[in-house]
């Protein structure tokens, strides 16, 4: 049965909302049953997601309304995650652009809404959670209209239709003073504002392109795209083209259809041009690739992806602790896992490095390699991780060495303004933008480099008492800024193997932060805590105290040792230097020296400070 079809997706910042408003969209389009137990923010259903309460992975869903089936895609809201929003707006015709009543647009708003301009999709604006007490509608209203003329929208795009909605109480009015009821004014813009899905016209042969790429243990690769142009049906014989390669990939049939209703993926036998569908079977095709009909010769063209701006390396851990948690531990281990991550996320790039125990993996930022490595240890990896290390590009025509520029946006109350712009400019930041936002808080705007962020994050919390709110996107390339100061604090190094115990940290609590805490395991080289002085010094976390007649046990017992600093993966990834190492195990987190042995690591400082 041929049915109207909308491919719509929805792109916002982290937190304003979208997936929250998809879990209203399917309670009111008859999707479930009226006693239907379903989850809070159901497309969110990876762990990691769930925890840290945002959109990590691009993801399909569909209803029917009123006849016309609607394809949605919910978007990651972080710019380290921008690929996967690139990508799939070559499946949709339209764009819902969710903004927060209160923060307005944001650095991931701007990002993937030009390139949405730049596709010619027409967006429609919905300013979401204007039941807020700081919603402040007709401000935000005006900011996203200058957002759309500082990135160049033609009048069709400026002469947006507004919806103003509360995703979490499941309304939406197209007025201000109009009736709180449900959703329908929203569906009802989008219906008639979204277009019919683009397809190329005529009785073409069947052309689909790969947008995403996922594993499924019991289906394999599935890759998921639109259909362009023919009719897919099962059995039909197709081939995979590449853009830049003139022999096809692979031949095959299509034995597995599969369409999106709701939250799962039912089998199909066949789908019709302009559908959003996923296709099991294929073992070489991946993203960017297109799937046709045998007389199809040409392969699709496919956007362009922005480079990526960081690297990390990826190394065996060989510390002493090594095998005790993870069960996979070697390098070709590490190394096939990461690349089939570089083939479905196309925003990843794996290469081997000089070491044949490393991998040198490229990524947009932190957050984003952070999710790989944190997915990685689940999955019972043992990893050791190197410092973030910036991407520089090299101008073809001038020769000059360019580095990535950051597009930073600061949420922060007025009395730590002082202090923040002062770090920031030390890191070779540029304020372009600073005005109060409102209840005692000021939003500022700099052009930081890449490298002076890496770091930065657990000392802006620190500066700003938790409360500050941080937010980056990638602006652009330009000249060297120069050196820029790192950490400017020593650590303190374990010189001994065994069991953190009360009595040594006890006494190392005043040469700074401690890290660990009494009765975990420590050796030789693994950082213990944060020096207070600028030096590197090492101490033995294992020190004993020498019972005598005049020294009894007893007084241990009044020995008080404050709590120790824990750091996340990522702040764990940011805070230490070149010379340092992240293990990362099922269980642990834990900070070391590249080189354990002490004198190695005096060895190798005089040969870099002679280089």
């Amino acid at each position: 049965m041929t049915l109207n079809i909308k491919n719509l997706a929805i792109i916002a910042h982290v937190d304003h909302g979208k997936t929250t408003l998809v879990d209203a969209l399917f309670k009111q389009s008859g999707l479930f049953r009226d006693n239907q137990q379903i989850e809070t923010c159901a497309m969110d259903y990876n762990d990691l997601e769930r925890e840290r309460g945002i959109t990590i992975l691009a993801k399909c869903t569909s209803f029917t309304w009123n006849g016309t089936k609607l394809n949605i895609v919910d978007t990651p809201g972080h710019a380290d995650f921008g690929g996967e929003v690139e990508r799939i707006l070559s499946m949709v015709d339209g764009v819902l652009v969710l903004v927060d009543a209160a923060e307005g647009p944001m650095p991931q708003t701007k990002f993937v809404l030009s390139k949405a301009l730049a596709l010619d999709l027409n967006p429609i604006v919905v300013i979401n959670k204007i039941d807020k007490n700081d919603a402040r509608v007709s401000e935000v209203l005006n900011e996203i209209f200058d957002l759309f003329i500082a990135l160049g929208a033609n009048d069709i795009q400026l002469d947006f239709p507004i919806i103003y909605a509360s995703g979490r109480n499941g309304w939406a009015v197209k007025h201000l003073d109009d009736e709180k009821k449900d959703l329908t004014p929203l569906l009802e813009t989008v219906m008639a504002h979204v277009p019919e899905a683009s397809i190329i016209e005529g009785q073409q042969p069947l052309r689909m392109l790969v947008s995403m790429l996922e594993y499924d243990q019991y289906l394999g690769r599935i890759l998921t795209g639109k259909i362009l142009s023919g009719t897919a049906n099962i059995n039909d014989p197709v081939h995979v083209l590449r853009p830049g390669q003139e022999s096809e990939i692979e031949k095959s049939r299509l034995t597995k259809l599969l369409a999106f209703e709701g939250l799962t993926r039912i089998s199909i036998e066949s789908a019709q041009a302009g559908d959003i569908i996923a296709i099991a079977g294929l073992e070489k095709a991946t993203v960017a690739d297109t799937i046709a009909s045998m007389e199809v010769t040409d392969p699709l063209e496919s956007i362009p992806i922005d480079p990526p701006t960081i690297s990390i390396t990826f190394s065996v851990n060989d510390s002493p602790l090594a095998g005790k948690d993870g069960k996979k531990l070697t390098s070709r281990m590490i190394g096939d896992r990461l690349f089939k991550e570089s083939e479905g996320n196309v925003s990843i790039n794996v290469k081997k490095s000089q070491s044949d125990e490393s991998y040198e993996v490229a990524g947009r930022g932190e957050l984003q390699l952070g999710i790989l490595i944190e997915t990685m240890r689940r999955e019972g990896f043992e990893l050791s991780i190197g410092r973030p290390k910036v991407l520089f590009h090299k101008d073809e025509k001038t020769g000059e060495v360019k580095e990535p520029i950051e597009e930073l946006y600061i949420d922060l109350d007025d009395d730590f303004t002082g202090i923040v712009v002062e770090k920031i400019i030390q890191r070779k930041g540029e304020m372009i933008d600073m005005r109060p936002s409102g209840v005692g808080k000021t939003r500022i705007k700099f052009l930081v480099p890449t490298r002076g962020l890496i770091g930065y994050y657990g000392e802006f919390l620190t500066d700003t008492r938790g409360t500050g709110i941080m937010n980056k996107s990638f602006h652009s390339y330009v000249s060297h800024k120069g050196p820029i100061e790192g950490r400017n604090k020593g650590v303190l190094v374990s010189v001994a193997n065994g069991k953190a115990v009360p009595y040594a940290l006890f006494f190392l609590k005043e040469r700074g932060t401690l890290f660990v805490p009494p009765g975990d395991p420590v050796y030789e080289g693994m950082i213990i805590g944060e020096n207070s002085r600028e030096n590197e010094l090492e101490v033995n976390p294992t020190k004993e105290k020498q019972l005598s007649n005049c020294r009894a046990s007893g007084k241990d017992e009044n020995i008080k040792i404050p709590n120790p600093r824990f750091m996340s993966l990522e702040q764990a990834i940011a805070y230490i230097q070149s010379d340092e190492l992240v293990e990362v195990t099922p269980k642990a987190i834990r900070l070391r020296k590249k080189y354990l042995d002490p004198n190695t690591r005096k060895k190798m400082s005089r040969i870099s400070e002679k280089s």
